[in-house]
């Protein structure tokens, strides 16, 4: 199997786009759900998986923290990448022309500022690609795109106006997931851990499990709640903390999480992204 890397959506997808960021070379293959991009992994298709997981302004994609932590996979690495939503048209279609900007509800309430601006009606799609996709099948001068620039090369658009996105933070944070662990050396520097984790059922249960991680001075920097099964007594945790599990300091976090905790998964240990080390001033 050559390299190949999997994500969720249509090619000229954000996920694509990700892919290929992080993965040069590497071949991307599209899948029309997180479920098939995780079995694809799982199945020796793909070699690894880009699964989206957060964003800065929409906030966790909850999908992931439901289905990651039970899909036998690993996170390996993770990849930030900037959103930057392009307004996408047929050939012959100008600003004045527009009437109506297609794409996925997330990405239109990035751009109200655009839509509002130029009297736009908005129209909800699956996804961004799809929206793409759809609009260089229908043709015509009225109908816009709100998707990236590879969805405009990938499906033959012009490109009217870039970085239409109301806020220039936009960015997404993904998991890079494997069949297996790969963790770094233990004395590697800017190390993430990510796990799930659920409390006993004891008064304070959550407050002692998170103790030993202030006491011991390991920093948390994501800590997720979600309902187990839809039942409302039953919750799971997925927390990002930063170090190796192997470091003294963490080591001894995650032990006395594991005293006070039903259960504790690790799902990876990688290196941090350089966007993280950024924001984080390191």
């Amino acid at each position: 199997m050559s390299n190949l890397i999997a994500f969720q959506g249509l090619p000229g997808a954000y996920s694509d786009l990700a892919c290929r960021a992080a993965y040069p070379g590497w071949r991307t293959l599209p899948c029309p759900s997180f479920e098939a991009a995780m079995d694809a992994v799982r199945g020796g298709e793909a070699n690894l998986a880009m699964l989206p997981c957060e964003n800065s302004l929409a906030g966790r994609v909850p999908d992931i923290h439901r289905l990651l932590p039970e899909s036998g996979l690993f996170v390996v690495g993770e990849h930030f990448e900037r959103v930057e939503h392009c307004l996408l048209a047929p050939k012959g279609a100008t600003l004045a022309t527009l009437k109506r900007a297609h794409s996925h509800p997330v990405a239109l309430g990035q751009v109200r500022n655009i839509l509002r601006e130029m009297r736009l009606q908005p129209v909800i799609e699956a996804d961004t690609a799809g929206a793409a996709q759809l609009i260089a099948e229908r043709g015509g001068v009225e109908d816009a795109a709100i998707a990236s620039a590879l969805a405009a090369e990938t499906y033959g658009l012009e490109i009217l106006r870039r970085n239409v996105e109301d806020a220039a933070h936009n960015t997404t944070r993904f998991y890079v997931c494997a069949p297996g662990p790969a963790w770094p050396p233990a004395a590697t520097p800017d190390c993430v851990t990510t796990f799930v984790f659920r409390v006993r059922n004891l008064p304070a249960a959550l407050y002692k499990a998170l103790g030993g991680f202030a006491t011991n001075g390991v920093n948390m920097t994501k800590l997720e709640s979600y309902m187990l099964d839809g039942e409302f007594t039953a919750t799971q945790f997925l927390a990002d903390v930063d170090g190796h599990p192997h470091q003294p300091a963490v080591q001894r976090a995650l032990e006395e999480l594991s005293y006070f905790s039903r259960e504790m998964k690790i799902l990876g240990a990688y290196r941090a992204h350089p966007y993280r080390l950024e924001h984080q001033g390191r």
